[in-house]
C-alpha cells in the first residue's frame, strides 16, 4: 500500500492512507544500512503486518521533491511564517530569519500576522509597506474570530504547507480551525513573559482532506544563520534585486560602500528601512562568525 508519513516517534512511523486511515509502521533495517531515514512528509510503500492492530512495515521510500533540514521533513510545497500582531509582539528580525531559512531550502513562503483584531489598520498598512517588495505574500487574520480563514484555505488547498513561527502566535489554533479530525493543544500565554508555552514537540502533518496537509513545527526562539556567506545574504532580500549590478562596485554588499544604489533606494523610501536594518544586523552577525571561523 502507499501512504504518507504524518508523524515519527521513537522509531515508529504513522502512515496516512487516502482510503484506509492510519497505520503504525516500522522501517525495514535496509534503510539504516543505506543511510536513509524516513521523514515526516515522505510518501512510502508499506506492507500490512496486522490489519487488526493497523500495523505495517515500510518497504520503500518514494522519490522526494525536497528535503528540509530544519525541521527534518520532506515534500513540503510551501511555508506560512506565522507571527502575532500583539501578545507576543512580533520581532521582524526573527521573521526575516524564518524567511531566509525557508528561502535557503527553496521553499516558497508567505507571511501571516494573526490576532489582527488587536491592531489598528494603520499599523497593518505599515507592515504591508515593509514587506510589499519582499517577494512574500502577506495575510492578516484573527483565527479566534474566523477572520481571514477563507483566504488561507485557498492558499493551503492541495498543498503541504509548513507552519513556522514562534510559540503563542496561533499556529495550533489555525490548524484546529482548518480541519476537524485532529485537535491540537493550544498553549497559554505567560502573563509575565508574554510568550507562548511550546505545545508542539515535533513536526507533524495534519490532513485537511483532498490532498491538503498542514505541518505543525516546534516554536523557535532563535534561528542560526551559520552556513551562509555574508556576501550571499543579499540574495535573500528580493527588494535589492532591481539594483543588483548597478552599484559603483560589482562586489558591493550594500553596507558601507560608496555609490551603493541599494542604500540610495533606502534613503529614497523605495526599500523598507526596517528590512534594510535587519539585513545589516544579520550581515554583521555573519561577519563576526567569519572572524571566528579561521
Amino acid at each position: 500500500m502507499q501512504g504518507k508519513i504524518i508523524r515519527g516517534v521513537g522509531g515508529f512511523y504513522y502512515v496516512n492512507t487516502d482510503d484506509d486511515g492510519i497505520f503504525e509502521c516500522r522501517a525495514r533495517g535496509i534503510f539504516r544500512k543505506l543511510g536513509k531515514k524516513p521523514l515526516v512528509g515522505d510518501d512510502v510503500i508499506f506492507e500490512i503486518t496486522s490489519l487488526t492492530d493497523r500495523e505495517g512495515s515500510i518497504t520503500e521510500l518514494l522519490p522526494r521533491k525536497n528535503e528540509l533540514f530544519r525541521p527534518a521533513a520532506a515534500n513540503v510545497d510551501q511555508a506560512l511564517v506565522v507571527f502575532a500582531l500583539h501578545s507576543p509582539e512580533p520581532s521582524l528580525m526573527l521573521l526575516d530569519r524564518f524567511l531566509i531559512a525557508m528561502d535557503r531550502q527553496n521553499v516558497p513562503s508567505a507571511i501571516l500576522f494573526n490576532k489582527a483584531d488587536l491592531e489598528e489598520a494603520g499599523e497593518q498598512a505599515e507592515l504591508l509597506n515593509t514587506y510589499q517588495h519582499s517577494g512574500h505574500k502577506l495575510f492578516f487574520s484573527c483565527v479566534e474570530e474566523g477572520k481571514g480563514l477563507r483566504e488561507l484555505a485557498a492558499f493551503f488547498d492541495r498543498k503541504t504547507t509548513l507552519l513556522a513561527g514562534p510559540s503563542g502566535v496561533g499556529k495550533s489554533s489555525l490548524i484546529n480551525a482548518s480541519q476537524s479530525k485532529v485537535r491540537m493543544e493550544t498553549g497559554e500565554i505567560s502573563r509575565k513573559l508574554l510568550r507562548g508555552k511550546n505545545t508542539t514537540r515535533h513536526a507533524e502533518l495534519i490532513s485537511c482532506g483532498g490532498g491538503t496537509y498542514l505541518m505543525d513545527t516546534p516554536g523557535f526562539t532563535l534561528l542560526e544563520t551559520r552556513g551562509i556567506e555574508k556576501e550571499e545574504l543579499r540574495r535573500y532580500y528580493a527588494e535589492f534585486a532591481s539594483w543588483e549590478g548597478k552599484c559603483r562596485f560589482d562586489s558591493c554588499v550594500h553596507i558601507d560602500e560608496p555609490g551603493c544604489r541599494v542604500k540610495e533606494a533606502v534613503e529614497a523610501g523605495r526599500i523598507s528601512r526596517t528590512r534594510y536594518a535587519n539585513y545589516r544586523g544579520i550581515f554583521r552577525e555573519l561577519k563576526e562568525q567569519e572572524k571566528h571561523r579561521y
